[in-house]
């Protein structure tokens, strides 16, 4: 008897899910826990598995389609078994989502150049978006190649592999060859001299990101306090750690650990607001913050008040390894009572951070800086660095911020108190 297969909810945030990439065709014969399809949410990219055996008689929405919970997207039986009953509710609704997808999710590209050949051909569908494949769009985004530019071979003008690695050894030897280039097909490129504006379609992470984060700015009652710590001592043992005891550790590392044993010191900091109640948690969760291309994902280290400094520098390159792949688990990323932004290793000096719900504050770092001191009366050359802590009003008030802060800075300017 044939099956719907449907959206399943892969996090606990997830409202729809794109499909990011199918592992079968329609007639394929699979077994129970095959992996059919690759499904881009809110947090990662997660695996849909099938729990009957079968052959799929039926892919509704395209890769790059966005399905809501519940949502059919397979449909899984005997072979040629009639299947006509289950798509009759289903095509009425997958009409209406097309149609509504293609009014609000166009992507509309204006030329703002000049000198392009208005011979070009381009892989773009009717709705605007263009068409590739998973793989071409990977490589495309690894060696810096517009797929705008590039004239698909595939089905249906779909752009493929050897489309990007065809438009890339053009650029290439156009761009390295003596002398005068030679002209480069318009079919295959566009003008090198035009530039496009274009609306780039929201994924499912960055609307959960907005969301979440202007609900906490809006609703939290945020204020900032920024402290400045001498990081000399710090820079030494990190340096005796590594060339003593082979021991590597980031800066980031020694600013979690300092962060969980304040955070246990003051509790207050360590809370969730619950409307009549405030909930001071006991166990330190702490999120790091980690860049990817998509936005922000964070990571959850657990109890890392109970753990040493190399078992969270370990911990925390695993989870961002994780997150940038975008093959966290849901919890991995559930559960913090703190978050730490880091900026610092992109040159950035101070910057301010929204709190991550349900925090109550959030740490922002940034570079060490080479900076004059003053030091017995001297100025002399100092390495410096600023952290700001965002606070909700509600729960945390000025003083047990500050208080928070001259403990954290203490601790990272004694760091040998922190090994002990």
């Amino acid at each position: 008897m044939a099956t719907k297969i449907e959206m399943p909810k892969l996090s606990d945030t997830m409202e729809e899910g794109v499909i990011s990439k199918w592992n079968v065709n329609e007639g394929d014969e699979v077994s129970a826990g095959d992996i059919i399809a690759e499904v881009e949410t809110d947090k990662a990219t997660m695996d849909v598995e099938v729990f009957d055996a079968g052959t799929i008689l039926k892919i509704v929405p395209g890769e790059g389609d966005a399905v809501p919970l519940g949502g059919l997207i397979a449909i899984i039986g005997e072979a040629g078994e009639d299947i006509s009953s289950l798509l009759e509710n289903t095509s009425s609704t997958t009409t209406a989502n097309s149609t509504s997808a293609a009014k609000h999710d166009k992507a509309t590209i204006k030329e703002v150049a000049v000198d392009s050949p208005s011979d070009v051909i381009t892989s773009s569908s009717e709705d605007g978006r263009v068409k590739a494949s998973p793989l071409a769009k990977k490589i495309a985004a690894d060696k810096g190649v517009d797929l705008n530019s590039i004239a698909g071979s595939g089905p249906d003008g779909r752009i493929v592999k050897k489309d990007v690695e065809t438009a890339q050894s053009i650029t290439t030897s156009t761009l390295t060859r003596p002398g005068t280039p030679a002209p480069i097909p318009a079919s295959t490129i566009k003008s090198f001299s035009s530039l496009a504006s274009q609306e780039v379609k929201v994924s499912q992470m960055r609307k959960i990101i907005a969301k979440r984060l202007s609900d906490s700015k809006f609703s939290n009652p945020h204020f900032y306090e920024t402290i400045d710590i001498d990081m000399k001592a710090a820079i030494e043992a990190r340096i005796q750690l590594k060339d003593k005891l082979d021991i590597k550790v980031s800066f980031n590392d020694i600013v979690v650990k300092a962060s969980a044993i304040a955070l246990s010191r003051h509790q207050p900091i360590n809370s969730t607001w619950r409307g009549d109640t405030i909930i001071e948690h006991g166990d330190v969760h702490i999120a790091v913050a980690v860049a990817i291309e998509e936005g922000l994902m964070t990571p959850v280290l657990r109890h890392v008040n109970q753990k040493g400094l190399i078992q969270i520098a370990s911990e925390t390159r695993e989870l961002a390894g994780l997150a940038r792949d975008r093959k966290l688990a849901s919890e991995q990323m559930e559960g913090s009572t703190f978050t730490i932004s880091n900026l610092g290793m992109f040159g950035i000096e101070e910057f301010t951070a929204i709190i991550n719900p349900p925090n109550a504050c959030i740490l922002a770092v940034g570079a060490i800086r080479d900076v004059p001191v003053v030091e017995n009366g001297a100025v002399v050359p100092g390495k410096r660095m600023k952290v700001t802590l965002s606070s909700d009003h509600r729960i945390v008030d000025g003083a047990k911020a500050a208080d928070f802060l001259n403990t954290l800075r203490s601790l990272i300017e004694n760091p040998l108190s922190m090994l002990l």
